[in-house]
């Protein structure tokens, strides 16, 4: 199997992802590795919190150990670095609708964290807004933004400036049906 490719994700995915923690400490291990310890001072978390969501995260194959290593203070320590495998994780027919939403909202926490931590100038766009399509008009704008992310992200430069970016696409519940207006 391509691990380029989406994949649906599992209920045992679904379930390390659903928290945003996990998105954060995701993010953190992506360009270097982290330890645990590392991690819960830098998110301001308590170590034990960190290292459940830690085991969730290598157990679904998210984050993977690096070789144990001594600690300046000599003690030993594991270092987890991404394995990127989230990239290529397809949400929408997982299979369970409550805990993919659980999902979807802890990437916005985690992305709303991650914009409040920042400087207010490196924010360089956040763009809302709200269409009228049809299903197969919905449908090709997916696809399309897809094909635009995914080529971005094939072309990462290594050392270029890092930026978060977030799509959510909702059907705004309780609208009128086009025919009816």
């Amino acid at each position: 199997m391509d691990d380029r490719l989406p994949r649906q994700a599992t209920a045992d995915d679904l379930r390390a992802l659903a928290h945003p923690l996990s998105w954060r400490i995701l993010r953190l291990c992506l360009d270097s590795a982290w330890t645990n310890q590392q991690l819960a001072k830098r998110l301001d978390e308590s170590p034990a919190t960190v290292l459940r969501r830690v085991h969730a995260l290598a157990e679904a194959g998210f984050l993977v150990a690096e070789p144990a290593r001594r600690s300046d203070l000599g003690a030993w320590e594991r270092p987890y670095r991404t394995t990127r495998r989230t990239w290529h994780l397809d949400l929408d027919q997982a299979g369970d609708p409550a805990l993919t939403a659980r999902v979807e909202l802890a990437t916005l926490d985690a992305h709303r964290a991650e914009m409040l931590e920042s400087a207010p100038e490196s924010i360089q766009q956040t763009r809302r807004g709200v269409v009228r399509l049809s299903d197969e008009a919905a449908a090709e704008l997916q696809t399309r933004l897809d094909a635009l992310l995914d080529e971005f992200v094939a072309r990462e430069e290594p050392s270029g400036r890092r930026h978060s970016f977030l799509w959510s696409v909702v059907e705004r519940p309780g609208e009128p049906d086009a025919a009816t207006d």
